[in-house]
């Protein structure tokens, strides 16, 4: 669907994630419906894009017509005629942490944060604006990952939320745009910064899905398979077909492997389609919770904290045994009992009450936080009994 708008709703819903985050409660979902009848009032309909024949363009192999689809759609996208950023200029990342003592690396992805418009769809690094939430984004998340670990985390042109708005088809040019610079930035911090050591991939909704597409490009070579701690991919489906085309591919099966994914996606006990795993799909999934892949419950008890925090990365909320979790084992989510769409609204507009999305990370923040840890010492463990043989 195409939207035209006399200011940016988009963009507002975007700024929405920030008071949403800052803590959880009644008040913030009063705050999300005024804003959203806000974007309502300011947003019309134009003309709706044909959603027939949709593809998910994640999945190999591609037959032929598809293929010929995908091309064309790259052929119309309206791509930014910008130069690719220089990863060798310091002020491309948003954080370069190359001058910590840790034995680890993680490789960090922004979701996504610039709303777009009409004709544009992918965010400008001259965007000083959508640079500094970019920031913001990054440091709500980074306290799961960077305490034992230097954190290194590339500014890119990502794909803003209107690319959503289109069929998967559609979708793809302006998020394997995004993914160009994903990899570049990659391949730097490879040659300049890494030096061996073993590496955390993490990203969220959009950067989770680029993850995941480095990990599809790049890891099948065996020796950055061994480097790999884990990937978690937050917020982002992950299916069987995957990873039976692409071999390097290994979802999680508890609490200490690595070389895996990570991944789920948080929903309530009524949703049956979302962005993320559109009805009849089914996403691999684990539960943040006790770390098991099948459909068994773990009560809120074993909820160590969820943890709101705002663009500083200050936690200013923190809310012990919020939710339990289990997942649902058609479709591959994680079903989330004990909150409600009241009290957690979903916060953007292509995104229905009962989608927790926006919650996914924050939810599980203190579990995350933990099996990071685990699984860092779990690499290392396993990595020194290799050297001792």
């Amino acid at each position: 669907m195409k939207i035209s708008r006399t200011i940016p709703a988009l963009v507002i819903s975007v700024l929405m994630l920030s008071m949403l985050t800052a803590c959880g409660g009644k008040e913030q979902a009063e705050t999300t419906k005024a804003a959203e009848e806000t974007t309502a009032a300011e947003t019309e309909e134009s003309e709706t894009s044909a959603q027939d024949g949709a593809i998910d363009i994640s999945e190999a192999p591609v037959p032929e017509a598809e293929a010929d689809n995908s091309r064309s759609a790259a052929a119309n996208a309206k791509l930014p005629d910008t130069p690719t950023p220089d990863y060798a200029d310091e002020a491309n990342w948003a954080y370069l942490e190359d001058d910590e003592d840790f034995d680890t690396d993680v490789f960090f992805v922004c979701p996504t944060v610039f709303g777009g418009d009409e004709d544009i769809y992918n965010m400008s690094l001259d965007d000083e604006e959508s640079k500094a939430s970019f920031l913001g984004a990054t440091n709500m998340e980074k306290g799961i990952y960077d305490d034992k670990s230097r954190f290194f985390a590339p500014y890119y042109r990502q794909a803003g939320l209107n690319v959503y708005e289109l069929s998967m088809e559609e979708q793809e040019p302006y998020l394997q745009f995004a993914y160009e610079d994903i990899s570049k930035a990659f391949d730097y911090y490879l040659e300049h910064y890494n030096e061996g050591r073993p590496i955390i991939l993490a990203g969220f909704s959009q950067g989770a899905d680029l993850c995941i597409r480095l990990l599809k490009d790049k890891f099948a070579d065996e020796k950055l398979q061994e480097q790999l701690v884990a990937c978690y991919a937050i917020g982002w489906r992950v299916t069987e077909e995957e990873l039976e085309a692409y071999p390097q591919l290994k979802f999680a099966e508890g609490e200490t492997d690595t070389g895996v994914i990570i991944a789920f996606n948080s929903e309530a006990e009524n949703i049956s389609d979302s962005l993320m795993i559109p009805e009849g799909m089914k996403s691999l999934c684990i539960n943040p919770l006790n770390w098991r892949t099948d459909s068994t419950p773990a009560d809120k008890s074993e909820n160590l904290g969820a943890c709101f925090t705002d663009y500083d990365g200050n936690i200013t909320e923190e809310i012990k045994g919020l939710t339990g979790a289990y997942i649902d084992t058609e479709r591959g989510s994680l079903k989330v009992p004990d909150v409600t769409p009241e009290d957690y609204p979903a916060g953007l507009y292509i995104f229905e009450d009962g989608i927790y999305h926006l919650y996914d990370y924050q939810f599980f923040y203190r579990n995350l936080e933990e099996n990071v840890s685990t699984r860092i010492a779990a690499y290392l463990g396993e990595a020194s009994l290799e050297d001792a043989a």
